[in-house]
């Protein structure tokens, strides 16, 4: 019993002279912090903005299904002279789509062009993007509709001339009136609308509420081209994916002479190409976080070596006290680990408090901070503190009592 509360006083001891020798100096002790919260500041904004980024992308990505695939005319290939890459683009066309419903486990095919012309109705005009499409983009691409219905099923090589309007503009051409069954002209050519969108909002910078929809070979006419922008169709089950890819590749191929000059996205293929992405991110952040610590880390090993030469006198009557070369080395070890703590936590609040400021600035700005990133940016300043206050310690035990003592 004794000998455990001779330990819980040593302990007690060695906490108070270490944050005693900190109070004693404290510009010192500041800057010393300095450099190790600012790298922390910096592991934590930029980690906040890194997984803010990656929710924010995953969530635009959600907004369209897992069981989707895209699949865009040309595909690039490398040319035989080095530095050089040749591409080549095929066209897509309306019966490519439409042999891509003979996949049995295809749901639903949609073509889609896409052109930006007026919309012009009640006496108002706005200038929106136009998507020619058909009757399934509801169903692919999880969009809804507000009032009235969507483009009629049917021949999609016929086209037609009614129209669906997003909420916006039918907002800004029609206010609170009703506008089924008005006439508006979309890129010039005259249209009667039959629905409106329920509310999207914006996906990947595109304002889907701000758009007008009409008939894909109608589309193909007013915009004067004759091939599709992309193709995109759903399927039941994620674990087809493969199995869809598969057989998209070999119909199309068979349709185009045999070549495969179009490509196939899978989203499974974003996610995996996004992941890649972030971990370029990630590695940036910890190189950012490693130089920044290290530079905190350089300046506490200065700052503790230069303590051990003006405490030469304080450790020498410490050791002829009785005090052992492992509760030296303890203390300066604690004084270090103290410092970077303190360092520590003034970052994760200077990180905490400059997100909610950028949010506060920025508030479509994706940040999210994560409690395991805050913990590990605490864990890692700890640590610095410990390695950087290795050699000082070891100094500072080494001194002989006695020798210690002449040198005051």
């Amino acid at each position: 019993m004794t000998a455990n509360h001779h330990d819980e006083i040593r302990t007690a001891d060695v906490v108070g002279l270490a944050s005693g020798a900190l109070r004693a100096y404290p510009l010192r002790s500041i800057l010393s912090m300095l450099g190790i919260s600012i790298g922390v500041m910096a592991v934590v904004l930029l980690t906040s903005i890194g997984e803010g980024t990656r929710r924010y992308i995953l969530d635009q990505f959600m907004q369209f299904g897992t069981t989707t695939i895209a699949i865009n005319p040309g595909k690039v290939e490398t040319g035989g002279i080095p530095g050089i890459m040749g591409g080549t683009t095929h066209k897509l066309t309306i019966d490519d789509a439409e042999a891509l419903t003979r996949i049995p486990e295809v749901l639903d095919v949609v073509p889609i062009v896409m052109g930006q012309g007026a919309v012009e109705g009640n006496g108002r005009s706005r200038s929106v993007y136009v998507y020619g499409t058909t009757a399934g983009l509801p169903d692919v691409l999880k969009f809804g509709v507000g009032r009235g219905r969507f483009l009629p099923p049917g021949d999609p090589r016929r086209g037609g001339s009614v129209a669906v309007l997003g909420p916006k503009v039918k907002h800004e051409l029609f206010g609170d009136e009703n506008a089924l069954g008005e006439f508006v002209r979309v890129a010039g050519a005259r249209f009667r609308v039959i629905g409106i969108m329920a509310p999207k909002g914006r996906i990947l910078g595109f304002d889907i509420d701000d758009a007008a929809y009409i008939p894909v070979a109608t589309a193909m006419q007013v915009f004067n081209v004759d091939e599709l922008m992309e193709i995109d169709l759903t399927y039941a089950h994620e674990r087809q994916t493969d199995a869809v890819a598969d057989s998209v590749k070999r119909i199309l191929s068979e349709r185009h002479g045999g070549r495969e000059d179009f490509t196939v996205t899978t989203q499974t293929a974003m996610i995996e190409t996004f992941g890649k992405v972030m971990n370029v991110i990630t590695m940036s952040v910890g190189a950012i976080a490693g130089v920044s610590l290290l530079v905190g880390a350089i300046g506490i090993l200065t700052m503790m070596w230069i303590s051990v030469g003006e405490r030469v006198s304080e450790i020498g009557l410490m050791r002829a006290l009785g005090a052992t070369q492992g509760e030296i080395q303890r203390l300066f070890l604690l004084e270090a680990a103290l410092l970077t703590t303190a360092g520590g936590l003034i970052g994760i609040g200077g990180g905490l408090g400059v997100a909610a400021l950028l949010r506060s600035l920025i508030p479509g700005l994706p940040i999210h901070t994560p409690l395991v990133y805050m913990a590990a940016a605490l864990a890692m300043s700890v640590t610095t503190g410990l390695v950087s206050g290795i050699a000082p310690a070891r100094r500072a035990a080494s001194l002989e009592p006695v020798d210690a003592l002449r040198a005051e």
